[in-house]
């Protein structure tokens, strides 16, 4: 028994050396390395500083890019159009993505489509530079004003979750088409805000923005710079 133990002792106290020796010849090697390295360099002392230069301008190369870019999505932001026939062409998708951006033109810098599998009646949520909360059902139809109208049962999912489930300050219903009268008299009566197929191309073809267009809204929630 004590025979094994010392085997067992041996062979591990071997692999610690082993290990060991490794560790010191790597490290040794990476040590010379180095050495080989700064030596050199210091010897071609040209080489380090083109390497450096190259390296700046790289970096300049890719922060002009960057700006530029960013200048280049803020000019197309501000510039953004839509015609109503653009919009009728657009899968109920892509008209999410259109209202998003709509609302980012104005100024909602968070403005987001989430619409999808179990949305709860929100497609685009945003907020306001005046800080109030968005929340914006969409509905597409290919046919505009010649489709199905929208109806007081779309108002009804909005309405019970907009402002309980999402938090939202402003409930709107965004359509290219049209809606009903009874989704009207609803919508008075639930403080909930429409965008027919009117006042979507004035409000696409980037006159004004969104909360201008609108009545009855509720006041800022904090002081902005457009208050």
């Amino acid at each position: 028994m004590t025979r094994r133990r010392s085997r067992r002792r041996t062979r591990r106290q071997q692999l610690a050396d082993t290990q060991l020796f490794v560790a010191l010849v790597t490290a040794a090697a990476a040590i010379t390395l180095f050495v080989m390295v700064v030596n050199w360099l210091t010897a071609h002392w040209w080489v380090l500083i083109g390497a450096v230069l190259l390296a700046g301008m790289t970096v300049v190369g890719w922060a002009y890019r960057r700006q530029h870019q960013a200048k280049w999505e803020a000019v197309r932001t501000r510039t953004l159009r839509y015609a109503l026939g653009q919009l009728d062409t657009l899968h109920h998708t892509q008209f999410e993505h259109a209202v998003g951006e709509l609302l980012r033109r104005d100024g909602c810098r968070d403005a987001a489509r989430v619409g999808g599998g179990g949305d709860l009646g929100a497609d685009v949520k945003a907020t306001d530079p005046y800080g109030r909360r968005w929340v914006i059902q969409c509905k597409h139809r290919r046919n505009g004003d010649r489709g199905s109208a929208v109806g007081t049962p779309d108002l009804q999912v909005l309405n019970g979750t907009a402002r309980p489930v999402h938090g939202a300050d402003v409930a709107v219903l965004v359509t290219n088409g049209r809606i009903t009268a009874p989704a009207v008299a609803f919508a008075k009566q639930q403080r909930l805000h429409l965008v027919d197929r009117r006042l979507l191309g004035a409000w696409a073809a980037g006159s004004q923005p969104l909360w201008e267009l609108l009545r009855a809204l509720p006041p800022p929630r904090k002081p902005s710079a457009l208050s």
